[in-house]
């Protein structure tokens, strides 16, 4: 079995109102991210009060957390195109250093490949 190495990275994990979902997915497909996960209906509290996760018929009305992971370098770009959506919407960015295997996996496809 291959060993396996580790590459510094950084995790980004935003949290917006679900309304604005698609804009962070935007934002992150045109910085070249080479993939996101997103988590529905978070529950929690804040400076803009108590959340409730699980609204039956209202996506847009819950909170959604994107999480990405990417290089050091692609992140600060990021945060820049989050700057002035944050200016005007409810939401958080958290940042982690962590540690990845298969740098590969989070590498962005050359132009054109399948």
């Amino acid at each position: 079995m291959q060993e396996l190495n580790h590459s510094p990275m950084k995790k980004l994990e935003i949290i917006v109102q679900g309304e604005r979902q698609e804009f962070v997915l935007d934002l992150l497909d045109r910085a070249g991210v080479s993939g996101w996960t997103v988590v529905h209906n978070l529950s929690g509290k804040g400076t803009h009060g108590a959340h409730e996760g699980h609204l039956m018929f209202n996506e847009d009305d819950v909170l959604v957390m994107v999480i990405t992971v990417v290089p050091e370098g692609l992140a600060g770009h990021i945060l820049e195109g989050l700057t002035p959506f944050f200016n005007k919407h409810m939401g958080v960015v958290f940042t982690s250093e962590i540690q990845v295997t298969r740098l590969g996996k989070f590498q962005s496809p050359a132009p054109g490949a399948v």
